[in-house]
């Protein structure tokens, strides 16, 4: 299956989930959904990326399988750099920051600096997000991964695909150091 293949399935997926969820009386909007699920990320990702203390923040695991892998901090900074990224596609304008090839700028090595551009990432995300309408969501823009041209509204559920990938390796950083991410405590 290819990505565009994949995003039409998570879209339908989400958008079912959200019109079942409300009655006939509070139908939202395509962007309303769409940016309950930019939001519904966000949630669970800004605490986890938050819950590392800074000295752990170039944690990687490194035994097994898991050589070669992103330091926690560069995981968060690919997370949000894929959010300028998609967002900028949305709008159809160049990213308004670094993204330093979907890595995030080399420069940004302290937590404060990191957790600024995630959460920066994200407010770009729902701003983008605001632009899309029944009318043009599913036109087409020019992919920002090089694959021709993808839909609005695939590029606004990947805000949530892509970021959840990186959140469930970021659980397993949290664990190996002993921490409970914030979305699992009780």
């Amino acid at each position: 299956m290819k990505l565009n293949d994949w995003l039409i399935l998570l879209s339908c997926f989400f958008l079912g989930a959200s019109a079942q969820a409300h009655s006939a009386n509070q139908q939202r909007t395509a962007t309303e959904i769409l940016d309950h699920s930019v939001s519904n990320v966000e949630q669970e990702f800004v605490p986890a990326a938050d819950a590392m203390p800074e000295d752990k923040f170039d944690f990687a695991p490194t035994n097994g399988e898991f050589k070669g892998v992103r330091t926690f901090a560069q995981q968060i900074k690919h997370v949000a750099a894929v959010n300028y990224e998609l967002a900028a596609a949305i709008l159809e304008q160049k990213p308004p920051v670094d993204i330093g090839d979907e890595a995030g700028p080399a420069s940004l090595t302290s937590k404060a600096d990191i957790m600024k551009y995630l959460k920066d990432s994200f407010a770009y995300a729902h701003k983008a997000i605001a632009t899309i309408n029944d009318k043009n969501l599913t036109e087409t823009v020019k992919s920002p991964f090089g694959e021709g041209h993808v839909s609005r509204m695939g590029l606004a559920l990947a805000f949530a695909s892509h970021a959840q990938d990186h959140y469930g390796q970021m659980v397993v950083y949290l664990r190996m150091n002993g921490i409970i991410p914030p979305a699992s405590r009780m």
